[in-house]
């Protein structure tokens, strides 16, 4: 099962810097591939972040939190899909573009299978925008879309990733959870 979210809150506040950048050279930003894709920032070279494993653990920390006020189980820090998370970032980032869809993937589920991970099911919160790791951890603890990832009630393993876009503000954020076979 490959879920996907709602991004609306989170994307508000690029929207704005969208529209703006549209408003300039069109050659500069690239229109996304889908209706739910969102031009956070022109492509072009991305700064690539590795995930360490203190921002995996405050990452879970803050999804168990969630987790726990839904009376779930907690997860567990894994940084392989932390690793694969940071890949996705860095792709978006490069091509300036959020979304779930990868430049050869459609979604989490390939790409944590492609590494080894052998899901029973995973589901991914995406986010673009000038947000630090707090911020964006808040966020989607206060969006229903993302919470509705967040307390899969069978998500075991949880990974989140960064990049930074070409224009140096816009960080591009993924975070995965999985439930193993």
């Amino acid at each position: 099962m490959e879920k996907m979210v709602h991004w609306k809150r989170l994307a508000a506040p690029m929207l704005a810097c969208v529209a703006l950048a549209a408003c300039g050279d069109s050659t500069q930003v690239a229109q996304p591939r889908d209706p739910g894709d969102v031009q956070a920032s022109a492509p072009g070279k991305a700064t690539c972040v590795a995930t360490t494993a203190a921002q995996n653990a405050a990452g879970a920390r803050a999804t168990n939190a969630a987790r726990t006020r839904s009376g779930l189980a907690p997860v567990r820090s894994n940084m392989l899909l932390a690793d694969v998370a940071a890949q996705h970032a860095c792709d978006m980032a490069k091509r300036g573009v959020m979304t779930h869809r990868g430049s050869k993937t459609s979604g989490p589920g390939p790409r944590v299978k492609a590494r080894g991970y052998a899901p029973r099911l995973t589901a991914e919160n995406i986010a673009a925008g000038p947000f630090d790791l707090p911020r964006v951890l808040s966020e989607w603890n206060a969006s229903q879309g993302h919470l509705d990832n967040i307390n899969i009630p069978q998500v075991r393993d949880y990974g989140i990733g960064q990049a930074i876009g070409s224009d140096g503000r816009t960080r591009y954020w993924s975070a995965i959870y999985a439930a193993p076979k």
